[in-house]
């Protein structure tokens, strides 16, 4: 929490850059509800309000402030592992009423002048990365770099470059509302927004927000190929879809690593994947470690390694108390483990939130033994999600997969708690609001937590 303020008050000193073409720290209406508020409507939004506390809170409903914007009713969203890193405090800047959600799908309310292509009522989803569609990067649909749409300078000078801006993850990415929420603003929405066809359901659809680009992104971007055994750290949502995408891609093997309170995880995905391996950290036989199993498993390591956790969760003391200290952001355990389980000349693709720095890392056996570590970045979402459209229409990946929850955006709190404490074998929720479609089949029913 300290360091979130400390970067806040940084930010405030060095100033924003003046690249960004759209307006920056609206991460709630109620800012200044003159100016961003509807005067006439509130909606229900999930706020976070300082380190592991979110709260439900009534707000202005968003309005249009610039002429490419759209207003959506939000019908359906999620949570996401990343917003735990939000809860937590892990990313920094942070301000208390910070609307979150970076992940989400609607109906088109409202647009601004400028918007030609969306018509009232149309069903849509939203990229998480909030692109301008004319930079040197969004003219590759490498929208997750846009240059145009995030003016923080403290992320400029840590990253050597801006990302684009950032649905609901904070003011370090550009200070946006976020979708877990009953409406949302989406600047620039005709470039961030994609049409859904009826044949694709919201419980589909809404995850080429997100999930399923950036798992097929950590999976191409690595350079899954025909034969490679491919291990992957985390079991999670985006482990689970790069298991299958690597299958798609022609992996041979895969391995599924996870343990501790999500060991259910190893269970469920193997559950729908039969052919997937799995490994759990705490069952291994005294002396042993995940890369001896591995070496077991397969001669000389797995050929690609991906990294589907992140990098605040500690497994020893030492960076347990770095991080709380503040001498790292970031463990280096898991990077570490993966860079001695592979081949020689073996993939390391890095998918998993970092945020700034880590110590003990061990760029020795890098450089040794000609690992290939891969920063798989912010996935861009324009590069995929049309592809990734079709193959769920197609039936060559299907979201329902991996989600095992329906719950009402009301009870979001009780939602963050049990996800962050890996219970009641929550892989992935769809969020309802009150505009939301019946369940489409196969969906599960809804969860409520309220008495």
């Amino acid at each position: 929490m300290a360091m979130s303020q400390g970067a806040n008050l940084a930010e405030k000193a060095l100033g924003h850059r003046d690249n960004a073409i759209t307006e920056q720290n609206m991460t709630n209406p109620s800012r200044d509800a003159e100016k961003y508020g509807d005067p006439n409507e509130t909606m229900k939004a999930l706020a976070w309000m300082g380190k592991n506390t979110v709260r439900v809170i009534e707000t202005p409903k968003p309005k249009i402030i610039e002429d490419t914007d759209v207003i959506l009713k939000v019908t359906g969203s999620t949570v996401c592992g990343s917003d735990l890193h939000l809860l937590h405090g892990s990313v920094i800047q942070l301000q208390k009423g910070d609307i979150l959600g970076h992940e989400f799908c609607g109906r088109v309310d409202s647009v601004g002048s400028a918007v030609k292509g969306l018509k009232k009522d149309e069903r849509v989803v939203c990229s998480f990365q909030i692109a301008c569609g004319s930079c040197m990067y969004c003219k590759q649909k490498l929208s997750s770099q846009c240059e145009r749409t995030n003016s923080n300078n403290t992320e400029y000078q840590m990253y050597g470059g801006n990302t684009a801006g950032m649905m609901g993850y904070s003011h370090f990415t550009g200070g946006f509302a976020g979708g877990q929420s009953e409406y949302v603003r989406v600047p620039l929405g005709e470039v961030n927004l994609l049409k859904l066809p009826a044949d694709v359901p919201d419980e589909k659809g809404l995850y080429l927000s997100d999930v399923l680009a950036t798992s097929w992104n950590c999976v191409v971007d690595t350079g899954v190929k025909k034969g490679d055994v491919v291990a992957i750290w985390g079991a999670g949502p985006i482990g689970q879809m790069c298991a299958e995408m690597s299958f798609t891609n022609g992996a041979s093997r895969v391995i599924l690593i996870d343990g501790g309170a999500a060991s259910w995880r190893l269970d469920m995905v193997k559950g729908k994947m039969p052919k997937v391996e799995t490994l759990n950290f705490t069952d291994l036989p005294k002396g042993e470690s995940v890369t001896s199993e591995l070496k077991k498993m397969v001669h000389g390591g797995p050929d690609v390694a991906l990294e589907c956790v992140a990098g605040e969760y500690a497994k020893g003391w030492g960076h347990y108390f770095e991080m709380m200290l503040g001498f790292e952001t970031d463990t280096s355990e898991i990077i570490n483990e993966m860079i001695t389980s592979v081949k020689s000349y073996g993939r390391v693709g890095v998918t998993g939130v970092y945020v700034g720095f880590t110590n003990h890392f061990n760029i020795g056996a890098v450089m040794e033994r000609g690992i290939r570590l891969i920063g798989n970045g912010q996935a861009p979402v324009h590069l995929y999600w049309e592809k990734l459209l079709g193959m769920i229409q197609s039936g060559a990946t299907d979201p329902l997969q991996m989600l095992s929850h329906r719950v009402k955006v009301d009870e979001l709190e009780e939602v963050y708690s049990r996800f962050d404490k890996r219970q009641d074998n929550m892989q992935k929720v769809f969020v309802e609001t009150r505009f939301s479609d019946p369940p489409c089949a196969g969906s599960p029913s809804l969860t409520t937590y309220k008495s």
